[in-house]
């Protein structure tokens, strides 16, 4: 990561709600994954290691947020997604493969494009709704939110 995107990161992050914070991890997997695939290319396999690496320790920590308790559906889904993506990451480096590197970064970014829907919307709402009902986006939030802030890809 150059220096600029890591200052861009920083800046998005601070002050950044639960989504804005999630957005900010999913924009760090799918960066991890273009470079892996590119060095990959150029046949740099020990940058494709450091950055494949990375984008598994992004995963594992995503995949911390999710409550497997009361999280219902969505949770199901997340725990599968981030199970295959993972699967896909070693795939493609077993394979040499930088096309399942950028298509699982397509498909990440398919995901990060849904969850900034979802923040979108919150936050247009929470312009309309009354004060009380602004304490959180989801159950758990400030949680997350300490956690994350605790927390540097």
């Amino acid at each position: 990561m150059t220096p600029i995107e890591l200052a861009y990161r920083k800046t998005a992050v601070e002050g950044s709600s639960g989504f804005g914070l999630l957005i900010a991890l999913y924009d760090t997997l799918a960066g991890d994954l273009r470079r892996a695939a590119d060095a990959e290319r150029a046949n740099d396999l020990g940058k494709r290691a450091t950055e494949s690496k990375h984008a598994l320790l992004v995963i594992a920590y995503l995949e911390e947020w999710i409550d497997r308790g009361s999280g219902g559906e969505l949770a199901d889904h997340l725990v599968v997604f981030y199970r295959t993506l993972r699967r896909k990451i070693v795939e493609a480096q077993v394979k040499r493969s930088p096309e399942m590197l950028e298509q699982q970064m397509a498909e990440v970014l398919k995901i990060r494009e849904l969850w900034q829907g979802i923040e979108l919307r919150d936050e247009s709402s929470a312009t309309k709704a009354p004060a009380w009902a602004q304490a959180s986006v989801y159950p758990g939030q400030a949680q997350y939110e300490r956690i994350a802030s605790n927390w540097s890809a």
